[in-house]
């Protein structure tokens, strides 16, 4: 799938975590088309390596847990091993409760924190030492859910916020070696996850609906992958889907500001009650259908 074409991308070795299935392989598709060679992490070896099979031969696939610090290690130690380096390291892993905090079990707001957050955090921690030595770049997924909030999201809004606020920091501590780190910030793509929680939760996906502008926009993976091989080419510090949502991210105090919550609250106040007997008519079940992240690591992956 490699381009004939030189890009900026072309001949640099590019890991990419929860990359079995949506977002994360719509992405490894794209940077290989731009010639790049690409690792593809995560945890349901059948899809990874179908998706590396479309790459073709020159691609890897790791199974791993992003918070298994090991397993890390040992994809990076592959990935080094097979291309010589490593350039860009894509931490994309991400799961979302189907709960509120009322309704959730203490597993389920952790699991959401190590994933998304502390995964996040160990997949840069892996990969920082062979990317700096080639002055590469870090892509972190975060969320338009870092700057905006929704009752049944609190798990996952506080783990994107926390993800855009450790790549802020992380960028002023290895600017120094030549290294650069963006954060991207999707609104509601069309992938597994989003589809899961809005077929497990119809209150939630009303919602969704009525959300204004760019908010409550759908966008296709397609688009989403495109934009962040983009980023993975110009490196730049954040990386909108839609771009419109960078407008949201630049007036967040008016989203997330006394006012928004006063009208966000009356909503709720009505909303809340029909979500939570969405959540209850689950039977327990807190997670979407392919969110196989959400179950603690059994042990270093092979």
């Amino acid at each position: 799938m490699a381009s004939r074409h030189r890009t900026p991308l072309a001949g640099r070795s590019v890991l990419i975590t929860g990359a079995a299935r949506g977002i994360g392989a719509a992405l490894a598709r794209k940077a290989a088309a731009r010639g790049a060679r690409v690792t593809l992490v995560g945890l349901e070896p059948d899809e990874l390596a179908r998706v590396a099979g479309e790459l073709g031969p020159e691609h890897l696939w790791v199974e791993a847990d992003v918070t298994d610090a090991d397993a890390l290690a040992a994809a990076v130690r592959r990935t080094v091993d097979t291309f010589g380096g490593l350039d860009v390291v894509v931490a994309n892993a991400g799961i979302a409760p189907l709960t509120t905090v009322m309704t959730s079990s203490a597993h389920a707001l952790a699991r959401t924190i190590e994933v998304n957050l502390i995964g996040t955090m160990l997949t840069a921690h892996a990969a920082l030492p062979e990317v700096a030595k080639r002055r590469g770049h870090v892509l972190l997924v975060s969320s338009a859910a870092a700057f905006t909030v929704l009752p049944g999201m609190s798990a996952y809004c506080a783990s994107k916020a926390g993800v855009e606020r450790f790549g802020d920091a992380l960028r002023l501590e290895v600017a120094h070696r030549g290294v650069t780190v963006a954060s991207a910030h999707p609104t509601w793509i069309d992938t597994d996850l989003v589809r899961d929680t809005e077929a497990a939760l119809p209150t939630f996906a009303e919602t969704r609906r009525q959300l204004p502008g760019p908010l409550g926009a759908y966008t296709s993976v397609e688009a989403c992958a495109e934009a962040l091989v983009q980023n993975l080419e110009t490196r730049r510090r954040r990386v909108f889907v839609p771009r419109s949502v960078g407008t949201v991210a630049a007036l967040r105090q008016l989203v997330t500001g006394v006012l928004a919550e006063k009208v966000a609250t009356a909503v709720a106040a009505k909303r809340v009650p029909q979500l939570e007997r969405d959540i209850a008519a689950l039977g327990g079940r807190e997670f979407g259908t392919h969110s196989l992240g959400a179950q603690p690591s059994s042990g270093p992956a092979a």
